[in-house]
């Protein structure tokens, strides 16, 4: 029985509580948070689980197997490391950590003390993220050309981090699992239209060496709520969409052909447009899946799904993204 102690009772620590009390072999001993009235609604909805105000109860106690740490991004590293020192396993929410530097020694001191890491990107355990990757994987859109985001909303403004640093984890964290290819660059751009520093709109570029190119849209400022990647492959294209309902999957059975007229010097492309495939998804909830994967992996000493290799890979792109926003779109080599 894996024991896990959960730090951080805001806006997702309720549904962290709520899938980690379900999973099989496992079960939240303590839950932490400096605010009296969110530890109260844990004890009004679940008894038997410890509450304190002060996350050390959690992180040196000797009945705590496992750490979930669903605080501002600043407080990641000092507590994970704690954890990590103090031999628990650590689960992070997204994103890991608040510069590469820091997530590196977090691995380093896991890996160290035979620990496991991992970061909650829980669209990876989504069922049409799942099917997209078997879609990718089986060939059948082909090679991918291109990935496209858009994730924006008239949405809450952080204090803390910029709109990328908010949004484009979820998106970035998908990109990277479809594919094995290393981006080498990134281009960002963005405004701060409260005048803080904090960009609330941005663009995000990330580059590849191959035929390959992403492309992130990110916004709190925005009249709609958009939830959409477009990827392109030379077979077959797709969209998903995760305000639809149940159609989150569209496979477009489109594309072009082209070919080099010599002679006039210029590019000649044929168009294709056929059916629309609606493929099935599975609709169980993420962030189940998500928390099982993190016990099993730790009972069973296996490389969750959503690693900590991703989470760095993350971070890496967030970290080149901020250095090239500030430099007005300058390209930064990863």
């Amino acid at each position: 029985m894996v024991k896990v102690g959960i730090i951080g009772y805001g806006y997702w620590g309720p549904n962290l509580v709520r899938n980690f009390s379900a999973v099989n072999d496992c079960t939240v001993a303590a839950v932490s948070d400096f605010r009296k009235e969110r530890l109260a609604l844990v004890s009004k909805a679940y008894p038997s689980v410890k509450t304190t105000s002060d996350p050390d109860e959690i992180l040196l106690s000797k009945d705590v197997d496992a750490v979930v740490i669903a605080t501002p991004v600043f407080a990641h590293f000092p507590l994970a490391k704690k954890a990590l020192e103090n031999g628990k396993h650590v689960l992070l929410e997204k994103p890991m950590t608040s510069t590469v530097k820091e997530a590196e020694e977090l691995m380093g001191i896991a890996k160290q003390k035979g620990l496991l890491i991992m970061v909650d990107h829980t669209f990876l355990y989504t069922g049409a993220v799942r099917k997209i990757k078997t879609l990718v994987d089986d060939g059948t859109i082909g090679e991918m050309q291109y990935f496209d985001s858009s994730r924006i909303n008239l949405g809450l403004f952080q204090p803390d981090v910029n709109v990328l640093w908010d949004l484009a984890p979820h998106d970035i964290s998908i990109l990277l699992y479809l594919i094995s290819k290393k981006p080498t660059s990134v281009n960002a751009t963005g405004v701060s239209h409260t005048k803080n520093g904090i960009e609330n709109v941005a663009y995000l570029t990330v580059n590849f060496k191959e035929d390959l190119i992403a492309h992130f849209s990110c916004s709190w400022t925005s009249p709609v709520k958009l939830r959409t990647l477009l990827i392109g492959g030379d077979k077959k294209m797709l969209m998903f969409n995760d305000l639809e309902p149940t159609e989150k999957i569209k496979i477009y059975d489109t594309g072009y052909n082209h070919k080099t007229d010599e002679e006039k010097q210029r590019v000649l492309v044929d168009y294709r447009t056929g059916d629309i495939f609606i493929p099935k998804v599975e609709m169980k909830e993420a962030l189940y899946a998500m928390a099982d994967d993190f016990v099993s992996c730790i009972i069973n000493k296996k490389e969750p799904v959503s690693n900590a290799t991703i989470g760095l890979e993350v971070i890496k792109i967030l970290e080149a993204s901020q250095h090239s926003i500030k430099n007005n779109g300058k390209e930064v080599v990863l």
